[in-house]
């Protein structure tokens, strides 16, 4: 998805939750300023996906029954970097910092590309973790991109991984561990915003 597409449907989810545009973008600069310098490029991206069969994963609890099927060209969302790599390690990790962040960083060391996300309610986590990153980082943003940091559409970790793998043209896409309807609880999180954020997750994944 280019940023063309995004940007409307960027504008619809911000008026839906009241999400800050200038702090979308704070928040991009600021981690620009931090790992710019040593991110890669999106070319890197477009040579693991490209004409491949790609299965993304996102942290359903059905994912821990369904690691078998894991074939092709692993992305793995956020939270599902930890299980996925009880069974082996993901291509990609697309991750703005909400699950087990040391796990991301040892798939990280190990070979994983990851895309690190910035927003406006994640600016904490980015200063604490984004410089500890030891591999090869791609840097994406909500709002309009720059210099090397990309958008290539999406909402949730879950969605924006599956309309990365859409953009770099995969052969394919299988989805492993999503569950659009039921949340999982974690501490201090509002369930209710989940199901609207999981809402639009659907809707994104089944129009593109």
């Amino acid at each position: 998805m280019d940023f063309s597409q995004w940007e409307p449907l960027y504008r619809d989810i911000r008026q839906e939750f009241g999400f800050s545009l200038e702090a979308d973008r704070q928040a991009a600069r600021l981690l620009h300023s931090m790992v710019g310098d040593r991110s890669c490029q999106q070319e890197i991206l477009r040579s693991i996906i490209a004409g491949r069969k790609v299965t993304v994963c996102g942290a359903a609890p059905a994912l821990a029954e369904q690691l078998s099927q894991l074939a092709g060209v692993v992305v793995a969302a956020d939270e599902a970097t930890s299980l996925v790599m009880e069974r082996r390690c993901p291509d990609i990790v697309v991750t703005d910092l909400d699950g087990n962040v040391e796990d991301q960083i040892a798939a990280n060391r190990r070979g994983s590309v990851v895309v690190l996300h910035a927003h406006g309610d994640n600016t904490a986590a980015l200063r604490r973790y984004a410089p500890r990153f030891p591999g090869p980082v791609v840097l994406t943003t909500q709002t309009q991109p720059f210099d090397r940091v990309y958008n290539f559409g999406g909402f949730t970790d879950g969605d924006r991984a599956y309309l990365l793998a859409r953009h770099f043209e995969a052969a394919s896409v299988h989805l492993l561990g999503f569950d659009f309807e039921h949340p999982q609880p974690k501490p201090g999180k509002d369930l209710a915003l989940k199901r609207k954020k999981l809402r639009w997750a659907r809707r994104l994944i089944e129009a593109y």
